[in-house]
């Protein structure tokens, strides 16, 4: 087997557009097996059932593939241009997380690291597996172990050079490479993550129950969301940035290279999102992460965020729906009525 240095792969990594990168072992954080059961046990995983079917994995890299030798984490850069948060006051309008705005990260992050693998493989005849948040990886504390940055009180990933506007990837490898220091927190007294929080979705620093988060009540959640939550959502129609947003560690953020994560999205009219059907729904939003959740779980969230804009002048457009074929939406388009 050809030698391939860390620093020519760091180099390398570099030159493909990700903005950091750190080697640790795959076994360099034992505890996020407790910490996972203990997660799942309070019942804050939600409905995401898919974290307890592969439990073992989740837990343990070092299980995941057990011929891996080194785990390659790697920081690619979404930071927004403008403030995220402003959107929230023009109540007519949608919300769409930052993440969300361009194309899907998953398919943008994977295709670069599938070139940075090839590229080890070509260079050294190692053996690879990529990973993009679609597989039984715990991204975050790997990346912390590996010096990338440390997970926040917001339980988000942020580097003191970094910011916290960071998707993850990860390059399991047979290689054996130099781990490296992990890093420790250094978010202080600070608390304006758990503040800023419009659900009180931190029962603690360092801890999120998902059942009360914005982002895992528009994307993953099925079915009508708790009456008191719903009041809290605003105009938010896809995921939360507002812990994010407020993090002061973002006056170091590096700023987004990749073209795809420019906003295409912006701030959309409720009027016009709740009048779209399934296939108008799969046009507007191909390409997107937003696809994903389906026409209903969407229009759902518009009409929640149309029940809590206070302006009489949407009551048509949700009048429109309270007889839809979807339960959730219809009950939305109730509430919605009921609070204009």
């Amino acid at each position: 087997m050809k030698a391939l240095t860390k620093e020519r792969l760091v180099a390398r990594a570099l030159e493909e557009g990700f903005v950091k990168v750190g080697v640790c072992r795959p076994d360099a954080v034992p505890e996020t097996a407790g910490r996972l059961r203990a997660f799942l046990d309070a019942g804050r995983h939600g409905q995401m059932g898919w974290m307890e079917e592969r439990e073992a994995w989740r837990g343990s890299a070092a299980a995941l593939w057990p011929e891996a030798r080194s785990v390659v984490m790697l920081a690619e850069a979404y930071t927004p241009d403008a403030d995220p948060m402003a959107g929230l006051l023009q109540r007519d309008r949608g919300v769409v997380s930052v993440y969300a705005q361009g194309k899907d990260y998953h398919d943008l992050v994977k295709r670069r690291l599938k070139r940075l693998g090839r590229w080890m493989v070509d260079a050294c005849g190692c053996e690879i597996k990529v990973f993009v948040d679609t597989a039984p990886v715990m991204e975050k504390p790997l990346a912390q172990a590996a010096g990338l940055g440390w997970q926040g009180k917001h339980t988000n990933l942020l580097g003191r050079d970094l910011g916290n506007w960071v998707f993850l990837g990860a390059i399991f490898t047979t290689l054996e490479l130099e781990p490296d220091a992990a890093e420790v927190s250094h978010c202080g007294t600070c608390t304006s993550c758990l503040d800023i929080c419009p659900t009180r979705a931190f029962p603690a620093p360092y801890q999120l129950d998902a059942r009360r988060c914005i982002s895992y009540l528009t994307i993953e959640h099925r079915g009508p969301v708790d009456l008191e939550l719903r009041a809290l959502m605003g105009n938010r129609i896809y995921g939360c940035d507002d812990c994010l947003a407020v993090c002061p560690w973002n006056k170091f953020a590096v700023a987004a290279t990749e073209m795809g994560y420019q906003s295409k999205v912006g701030l959309p009219e409720l009027a016009e999102l709740a009048g779209l059907d399934d296939a108008g729904f799969r046009a507007r939003f191909a390409g997107s992460p937003i696809k994903r959740i389906g026409r209903d779980r969407f229009v759902r969230n518009v009409l929640y965020a149309v029940g809590n804009s206070g302006l009489p002048g949407l009551r048509p457009v949700a009048a429109g729906l309270v007889g839809d074929a979807d339960p959730a939406v219809a009950d939305a388009a109730v509430w919605a009525l009921g609070r204009l």
